[in-house]
């Protein structure tokens, strides 16, 4: 069922139904297996009215007490392509300072799906195991956002802490699903985190904002080889406990 802006059906039905929810979750459950992390961009700017568009979407993110805390410091055109010089510049394996801790280590099957990610991508670009010269470049295109001709940089409150970062994890997630919708790709960026002082001087973010991750986003070059790569997702039955 179409939505209008104010949330209203547009048919003027009183409920979705059956079958109207059954649409919608089919639609949920497209986006969601459609959606995939876009490594390679095209240089075409997306217009102010479908990012309005997202974002519009993405607020109704839940959070907790609806506190809403995550501000977005988008950047484009001069302001992201000096942005990306100066991250393209950084020192191979400069010191990573971000505002939210790193995991401790990666561990058992989350070490296993976190290799397999990495090895699927370097499988499609053609990277072979061992090859660190190539394995350090594509690295490096995180600085560059791959491309993007977009930026949005999530930050939360910092006296809302975890949960202030968490309900910014859930907007995430929305803000890429909506653009999905629209034809657009994402990537999701904890690398850009990892250097919060280059971001603060750069788009004018307060210390009083954590840095909670990236998003570059756009058109995506579909021809470009690293975006036929895609993760896989382990079964429901691995992730949950049931007790009943």
């Amino acid at each position: 069922m179409t939505m209008a802006a104010s949330g209203a059906p547009r048919d003027g039905a009183a409920d979705h139904g059956q079958e109207g929810a059954g649409g919608d979750f089919e639609c949920l459950d497209r986006l969601l297996r459609e959606r995939f992390s876009c490594r390679a961009f095209e240089d075409k700017p997306v217009p102010r009215a479908l990012i309005t568009s997202i974002l519009q979407t993405a607020q109704r993110t839940a959070s907790w007490c609806n506190a809403q805390p995550w501000v977005l410091y988008l950047a484009g055109g001069e302001p992201l392509e000096r942005l990306r010089q100066s991250m393209a510049a950084l020192a191979p394996g400069a010191t990573a300072q971000p505002d939210l801790a790193w995991p401790a280590e990666y561990r058992g099957v989350y070490r296993e799906r976190r290799r397999e990610c990495g090895w699927g991508l370097y499988e499609s670009l053609g990277i072979a195991k061992g090859d660190r010269q190539a394995s350090a470049a594509q690295a490096a295109e995180n600085f560059r956002m791959f491309g993007a001709p977009h930026l949005a940089i999530v930050t939360s409150d910092a006296a809302l802490g975890t949960y202030g970062a968490i309900d910014c994890g859930a907007y995430v997630g929305n803000f890429m699903l909506a653009a999905h919708s629209l034809g657009l790709a994402s990537v999701a960026q904890a690398s850009l985190a990892a250097h919060p002082r280059m971001l603060r001087e750069h788009l004018g973010i307060p210390d009083d904002r954590i840095i909670v991750c990236g998003i570059s986003f756009g058109y995506a070059d579909t021809a470009h080889p690293a975006n036929r790569f895609r993760t896989h997702r382990a079964d429901p039955a691995d992730c949950v406990v049931w007790r009943d």
